[in-house]
């Protein structure tokens, strides 16, 4: 079984200074690449800008101390926006702090219960559907400061959304139009100069200076959010009530399983690029304790950051060390430069969040999906895309899963097949099944199960039957993997008809599932053990023993 050991306890033995060193540098890199987006992921959130570093800081730190991945770096990221915006609206910052401990528990729950390799079974469509529905939410909800409108608060709906733009887009400020494209150009090109620095903090320095010294009439953050606090995040420990707490487990769910699948995505992603293995159990325990101490000390729900990580291990990164420098090189820049970061557009912000959300969206796989996926997956894809978009991620998900279980239910039941074997004097069987059947009396009726029986399948039983002469039914079940509660009330049928008419039973080749199921529903002695044959060869030899 998967240890829950921490990574760090792994790794620090044998640990050299020339790997500090490393790692030492690496979490510099990587912590000035996650300060622009800390904050403006917070700010998109619906939340002070401090927030956005609070939650780099602890979670992030937590994260790498007791996840299990070597490399992750932990911290917001742009799939929490859209989810963190509605809680913020509906339930104010007091219920992101109780959704934000609900859902780090939820994640230690799981990580304990070892259900890390279950979260890949979250299907890949919907997993594509509700990134690329939240990548355009996130963009749209940029607009605003993008455009520089001159309005209240944007609503949390989508639709609600878009009718607020359309009835304020007269009121575009050019010159925070001038800026955002400026940043968003540099955002795009700047890679192209070199990858030393992210062209975030190139885009954010540049536009800055350019507002500050020209004195464009364009919001800052200062302007809007007034001072912005240096210190240390204290520690607020919120007012529960079981109503708040019952309103906020779905969303709370939410983040966990999104927090889930991003983190533990991040770690395969991860993996492949250091040849490493992590541990998925965990790492899910690491990003609930790290959401825990975010919500207690101001911060919003946290995840692995698959470009942070990425960016870890392409500066030399190899160990939790790393993630930790990250955090600690962010509190240093909190104490002593978070005063300069009022001084930064909100339209640059707006900015970097587009770019980040048009990267998100991921439209070759998106449409790809849609062209070569089965009708049912295209369905689960498209409807997950728009529940996301238009209603909110938790709907989206909720339906998600239930609808592709169904469908995948629905794709079990078919490939499921009770069929008879033909008899010699049947006039459409074939050369091959009458030399198979030519030694079975006609007496004896052999029956084939294939696939999974459960309740979706289980009616299928009822096509059993029998003629008039015969004695013995033998059911074969080798190639039956599985059985439930559903299909066991259906063989419980079959045997009071057949018990009705004098028939008896025979099972041949009962796997092992099937076969522990019927033994402690009682089925196995109410057939009795001699009815139960190896193979096939037995089972028929048997029933012509048994009807004579």
């Amino acid at each position: 079984m998967e240890s829950l050991q921490p990574k760090l306890f792994e790794v620090i033995k044998g640990y050299s200074k020339e790997q500090l060193i490393k790692d030492i540098i690496s979490g510099i890199i990587v912590a000035i690449i996650a300060l622009p987006l800390s904050i403006a992921l917070a700010i998109a959130s619906g939340v002070g800008p401090e927030a956005g570093l609070y939650t780099a800081i602890i979670a992030g730190f937590f994260i790498s101390f007791f996840g299990g991945s070597r490399v992750q770096i932990g911290g917001p990221t742009a799939a929490f926006v859209v989810i963190i915006y509605g809680i913020v609206t509906e339930h104010g910052t007091s219920g992101l702090i109780v959704a934000t401990i609900l859902a780090g528990i939820f994640l230690i729950i799981m990580g304990i219960c070892r259900f890390g390799s279950l979260i890949k079974y979250i299907p890949y469509t919907i997993t594509t559907g509700f990134t690329c529905g939240i990548g355009v939410s996130l963009l749209v909800g940029q607009f605003k400061d993008f455009l520089g409108l001159d309005m209240g608060a944007v609503p949390s709906e989508f639709i609600e959304k878009v009718i607020a733009y359309a009835k304020h887009i007269t009121t575009i400020n050019p010159y925070a139009l001038g800026i955002g494209l400026l940043a968003i150009a540099i955002l795009v090109f700047w890679p192209k100069v070199t990858d030393k620095l992210p062209g975030s903090l190139i885009a954010i320095i540049v536009t800055t200076l350019i507002v500050k010294f020209t004195n464009l009439p364009v919001n800052t953050i200062g302007s809007v959010y007034g001072e912005l606090s240096s210190s240390l995040p204290a520690l607020s420990i919120p007012e529960l009530s079981f109503d708040m707490i019952s309103k906020l487990i779905s969303p709370a769910f939410t983040i966990a399983i999104l927090a889930g699948i991003e983190s533990l995505l991040s770690c395969v992603v991860s993996d492949g690029m250091i040849n490493d293995k992590h541990n998925s159990n965990a790492e899910l325990i690491g990003q609930g304790i790290g959401n825990i101490f975010s919500g207690l000390f101001g911060g919003i729900p946290a995840t692995g950051a698959i470009a942070r990580t990425a960016a870890n291990v392409k500066n030399g990164g190899r160990t939790p060390i790393a993630g930790m420098v990250h955090s600690i090189t962010l509190l240093i820049i909190l104490l002593v430069l978070m005063p300069l970061a009022a001084l930064i557009p909100m339209t640059t912000l707006g900015a970097v969040l587009i770019v980040v959300a048009w990267n998100m969206c991921d439209w070759k796989a998106f449409f790809g999906l849609v062209k070569t996926a089965p009708k049912s997956d295209s369905i689960v894809l498209v409807l997950t895309f728009f529940l996301t978009v238009i209603f909110d991620l938790v709907v989206a998900i909720e339906v998600g899963v239930v609808l592709s279980a169904l469908l995948f239910m629905k794709r079990m039941a078919d490939v499921t097949d009770v069929s008879g074997w033909k008899y010699i004097e049947e006039p459409d069987v074939t050369d091959g099944e009458a030399e198979k059947m030519l030694a079975i009396s006609k007496h004896i009726r052999v029956f084939e199960i294939s696939g999974p029986m459960f309740f979706a399948a289980a009616d299928q039983l009822a096509s059993i039957d029998s003629k008039k002469y015969t004695k013995v039914i033998i059911i074969r079940m080798r190639s039956v993997p599985s059985i439930d509660a559903s299909a066991m009330r259906s063989l419980h049928s079959l045997a009071d008809r057949a018990k009705r008419k004098g028939i008896s039973l025979v099972f041949s080749h009962v796997n092992e599932q099937p076969l522990s199921v019927m033994k402690k529903d009682g089925f196995f002695e109410r057939i009795g053990e001699k009815n139960f044959r190896s193979n096939i060869v037995d089972a028929i030899e048997y029933a012509e023993e048994i009807s004579k």
